[in-house]
């Protein structure tokens, strides 16, 4: 019995143990194969029952862990419960309800092929490349499937092979956006998950993972919609059918959900745009192109007036600047051609640059084709390079036996001196140039300039939504070049600027995000002593101004951190809106410069914000928040009046144009109809008050005051109904129309 002791006592001593690093800094000590879950048990059995995954910090390196995994070795762990209040736990959640759905699919329709299945905030959906149509009639029998599966309480199991190996078995099963996926992720070996305690008879999908232990954890699911979508949004390939669908732990939170959901119909701003005549899109201008209604006008004016007045209030100068550049501006900012993909083709000015634009375009289109396809596709890269050479001399580096990866380098090499015009992806480098116009001097800043300038972004059709996602849109965006001394003032200001705005629209229920550089991701431009200094400047700011903030790693705009307004809106929907950036990066590759009190040149720091950030998406969002019914300094038309008989139409008149004269916004309806049909008329379009006249106001020269929610609130002078209207639209909203 000693010996054997003692044995022990030699075991547990030269056993190898982990410093697992907790959220509250505490540190436990594991054994070197230990996981997520053996961490949990060691903290306490409430806790090992509960979780179901983790976030494991390793070498800098952040990654969420099945509970199964074995951690990497000495890290910082967050265990993720299974809560629906926990967002990354939903995340889990719903990437395995994205499987659970897709082997529910694929036994309803053997001949579906899988595509991908991410989560998302509000669910999950899967792409489907399938010969037939998934309706909303197939739903039930999709869900009772998955039903199934989840009762069965199967284990979410992950194998890897190398990554030879698994080619060779995705090959062998064909599904050519497998191995495109496949092709496309990194490192040496390639992750699989069964649903099921082995692999034998049971669903198995390529996957990074991370997945919740088992199906029994997915206590409420639904089938939410059908669209149509295209692989990698490329409108030229194979058209797929997307199924969304949304899970949660408990039945009630699904419940909560699709209350929300209803009453997020209600709302959406589609339907309401059209209804209430505020905006349009058609095919002809092109898809995610607006066409502002005159209604809609008047609410994206009003809110540009108020804002202007509150800038010049600060200091800025209103400019204006081209929608169009020049692509060396674009090239010096960084965002051509980094960004190539999210934006509109470039312009090129020469027979040889379009030619060059042309092959590339045709090489990155191959270079999408699994590599089976991409024969006939290469013979059409090195007929179209050979073209070139003839007619303009040869592209450095090619030659009809360079791979296709190099032949993309080549080509984007061969661009990069060639002139052309990009339509603006953003409005900085034209308020950079119009900074460094001429010498300034440390008296001439902060130089804070302003332009409601549109911007156009190629987004993919699928992502198209109304006028919350668009491919032309209008920012309200400035710039501020100050001195790094000014810096933390000018910070401080955009922010309480941004929480002006929101709290004068009653968007109050909103968080602050700090959006720092990953030093591990290669996007980011700059060196790391400005990124310090631009860091340590945003959150300065944020603790100035009050607002609790979170960081979050990888979130920085690839020239500086920023710091986002994320806003809860009415129903409970999340938008991030306003935004402040600090940036000592672009005045560094623009070679910005003032004269110092020393008479010196120094380095200008730039501020980017905007706190509306899109008109386009700040009004849909409005439209969503107010129901359409906006307060009475935005709506489009504030008052309807709207005549009892023939008799008082003489009155209607004059009051209809001593209302206009007083600068309300007024609609008159003297038709002979009821007067109940005409104030029905007036409440759907979301007038906010409606004046009934008839022979005794006029004789009384009052107004018989009724707001859109149906209530007569009495009658009034017409002068104490102006007076009541202009103290509502001069406080925004905080004295309202009251009649004694």
């Amino acid at each position: 019995m000693f010996v054997r002791r003692l044995v022990f006592f030699y075991v547990c001593l030269w056993r190898p143990f982990l410093n697992v690093t907790l959220p509250d800094d505490t540190i436990l000590d594991l054994p070197e194969t230990s996981t997520i879950a053996d961490a949990a048990a060691a903290i306490g059995p409430g806790l090992a029952r509960m979780a179901i995954a983790g976030r494991v910090t390793h070498h800098n390196q952040c990654e969420v862990f099945d509970l199964n995994r074995v951690l990497p070795g000495d890290c910082r762990l967050e265990i993720f419960t299974a809560k629906d209040d926990a967002p990354d736990s939903l995340l889990v959640l719903r990437h395995s309800a994205a499987h659970i759905m897709a082997e529910a699919i694929c036994k309803l329709f053997p001949t579906a092929k899988l595509v991908y299945g991410p989560p998302l905030e509000d669910g999950f959906y899967y792409d489907i490349d399938l010969d037939q149509s998934i309706t909303p009639d197939d739903f039930p029998r999709i869900e009772a499937e998955m039903s199934r599966i989840i009762k069965e309480n199967r284990p979410f199991c992950r194998y890897e092979l190398p990554r030879e190996r698994a080619m060779t078995k995705l090959g062998d099963e064909g599904n050519r956006y497998k191995i495109d996926n496949a092709q496309r992720a990194e490192g040496d070996s390639l992750s699989f998950y069964v649903t099921g305690s082995q692999r034998e008879g049971h669903f198995e999908d390529l996957c990074r993972g991370p997945h919740i232990p088992s199906t029994k954890l997915v206590k409420a699911i639904k089938i939410l919609q059908v669209s149509r979508s295209h692989y990698r949004g490329d409108v030229n390939d194979q058209p797929l059918q997307r199924v969304y669908g949304t899970a949660f732990f408990k039945k009630s939170s699904l419940t909560d959900y699709l209350e929300r959901m209803e009453e997020a119909k209600k709302r959406d701003h589609r339907v309401l745009g059209k209804e209430l005549d505020l905006f349009t899109i058609s095919d002809q201008v092109g898809s995610g192109l607006v066409l502002w209604q005159p209604n809609g006008a008047v609410v994206r004016t009003e809110l540009q007036n108020f804002l202007t007045i509150e800038m010049k209030k600060l200091g800025y100068q209103m400019v204006y600047t081209p929608h169009v550049g020049h692509l060396d501006l674009y090239r010096c900012s960084g965002h051509y051609p980094y960004y190539e993909d999210s934006q509109y083709p470039a312009m090129f000015e020469t027979e040889r640059g379009k030619a060059i634009q042309s092959a590339l375009q045709l090489a990155k289109r191959i270079q999408k084709l699994p590599e089976n396809d991409r024969t006939r596709g290469l013979e059409s890269i090195v007929v179209a390079t050979e073209a070139i050479a003839h007619a303009w001399g040869k592209v450095d580096g090619l030659d009809p036996n360079t791979p296709l990866d190099k032949t993309i380098e080549y080509l984007y090499a061969a661009l990069s001196e060639e002139p052309g015009y990009l339509l603006r992806p953003m409005n900085c480098p034209h308020h950079i140039l119009l900074y460094a116009s001429k010498l300034r001097s440390y008296r001439d800043l902060p130089f804070r300039l302003a332009e409601y300038g549109t911007v156009y972004r190629f987004e993919q059709s699928g992502e198209i939504s109304g006028i919350t996602r668009v491919r032309g849109f209008t920012q309200d965006d400035a710039h501020l070049f100050c001195t790094p001394d000014q810096l933390a003032d000018e910070l401080l200001a955009t922010v309480n600027l941004t929480k002006k705005v929101l709290s004068v629209l009653g968007l109050t229920d909103y968080s602050v995000r700090l959006g720092m550089r990953d030093a591990a991701v290669d996007k980011y431009v700059g060196s790391d002593e400005n990124w310090t200094k631009a860091e340590a400047a945003i959150r300065e700011a944020a603790k100035a101004s009050g607002v609790d903030y979170t960081e979050e790693q990888g979130e920085a705009a690839f020239y500086g951190p920023k710091i986002d307004f994320v806003v809860k809106d009415c129903i409970g929907r999340k938008w991030q809106l306003g935004t402040v950036q600090a940036d000592y990066n672009l005045p560094e590759r623009f070679k910005l410069s003032y004269i110092g009190s020393d008479n010196a040149q120094h380095r200008p720091v730039m501020v980017h914000r905007a706190p509306f950030g899109s008109m386009e998406r700040f009004v849909g969002i409005l439209i969503e928040h107010f129901a359409g019914a906006f307060p009475l300094w935005l709506s489009p038309v504030q008052v309807g009046i709207t005549t009892v008989s023939d008799k008082s139409k003489t009155f209607a008149l004059e009051l209809y144009a001593r209302l206009q004269a007083d600068g309300l916004r007024v609609k008159l309806d003297m038709t002979s109809e009821k007067i109940g049909p005409k104030k029905h008329r007036f409440r759907q379009a979301k007038v906010n008050y409606i004046l009934v006249v008839g022979e005794k106001e006029m004789e009384s020269q009052t107004v018989n005051v009724n707001d859109r929610d149906g209530q007569v609130l009495g009658n009034v002078s017409v002068d104490g109904f102006i007076q009541q209207c202009r103290e509502e639209i001069d406080s925004k909203g905080l004295h309202q129309v009251a009649i004694a």
